[in-house]
């Protein structure tokens, strides 16, 4: 164990430490560093169980000290109406990469959270247009709500298209965030109208069957799919995929769990005709956007680089403040 003991951080900690803008900072230096060579592959788990199913996801990166991470999250999607608990439960194990001790265990709901908002927003930075103003959410739970507020950070975003199969919870996104943000927003009442004139589409459901379609987009949009993490979760048409550039968070975890594992199966495209993985884009060695009107799908299904990157972020705050409770797990 790390002679200074392992650090419990509650959700509530991390609420506290844990702000959008750094996240999003955080997540883009962990490509960068995942494409420079110095991280440790990702790597990911799923164990089915009834009503849901929990996953596994790990990773290592070197910042200033080795760091790995492992996340346990259970997603559990009637848990609100059988228990009256979040959907998603979980824990982070931060570890030292270099001797193994356990440093911390971090709630994972806010780090999931902020983090795969971060994602979007870092893919948004290279692969949106920067004059993107019209955007739309499709799916307005709390990650709909992260999705805005990180891609309010990296784009003029002015008007805004809120859609849900649930009506009122597309109303009440629209009457939370419309004033927070100082943007207009309104409900839309279909798919179609909620993306007809958006530069920016992302999709944030736990939906089986795919619902966004290539006739819905129009040219130069960029789409992130961040729904589909399991097999069995599909938002994107794979002829979406076919037709536009694609770029994933890590190609072999998409190519199984993505939207992108639904393209591949149909054989609508192959794995050679994705143009990127997002690391690639951020550190230069690949292009982002060519041309104003280059449709481009980034295919988000959640990496631990990302976990990594938040929770030893969160550590180091941690650490500085003296938050949170110290055990010692091998006494």
């Amino acid at each position: 164990m790390d002679p200074e003991g392992t650090l419990i951080l509650t959700r509530r900690d991390v609420v506290a430490l844990l702000r959008l803008p750094e996240c999003i900072d955080a997540v883009e230096r962990a490509f960068r560093l995942h494409a420079e060579g110095r991280a440790l592959p990702p790597g990911v788990l799923g164990v089915p169980a009834r009503d849901g199913g929990f996953h596994v996801k790990a990773a290592g990166l070197e910042l200033g000290r080795p760091y790995f991470a492992a996340k346990v999250n259970g997603n559990f999607f009637r848990n609100r109406e059988r228990f009256g608990l979040a959907n998603i439960q979980g824990v982070i194990v931060l570890c030292d990469a270099e001797n193994g001790s356990v440093l911390a265990l971090l709630d994972s709901i806010e780090i999931t959270t902020l983090r795969t908002g971060a994602a979007t927003a870092v893919a948004a930075r290279h692969l949106a247009r920067p004059d993107s103003r019209v955007a739309a959410i499709c799916g307005c739970g709390n990650q709909g709500r992260v999705q805005l507020r990180a891609l309010k950070q990296v784009r003029p975003i002015e008007r805004v298209a809120a859609f849900d199969t649930d009506a009122a919870r597309a109303r009440a996104f629209a009457a939370e965030l419309s004033p927070e943000l100082g943007i207009e927003i309104h409900a839309a009442p279909s798919v179609d109208a909620a993306v007809k004139e958006s530069d920016i589409v992302v999709t944030c459901t736990p939906a089986r069957r795919y619902f966004l379609t290539r006739e819905h987009i129009r040219p130069g949009t960029f789409v992130a799919g961040v729904g589909a993490d399991n097999e069995d979760k599909q938002e994107l048409d794979p002829a979406l995929l076919a037709s536009s550039t694609v770029v994933v968070d890590v190609l072999d975890q998409c190519a199984t769990i993505g939207d992108l594992h639904h393209a591949l199966a149909q054989g609508t495209m192959t794995r050679a005709q994705v143009h990127a993985e997002l690391a690639d884009i951020v550190s230069g060695k690949k292009p982002g956007r060519t041309a104003a009107g280059e449709t481009i799908v980034f295919d988000s299904t959640g990496t631990a680089l990302q976990d990594v990157a938040a929770a030893a972020l969160v550590f180091e705050k941690a650490r500085r403040a003296a938050r949170g409770l110290t055990v010692q797990l091998g006494a």
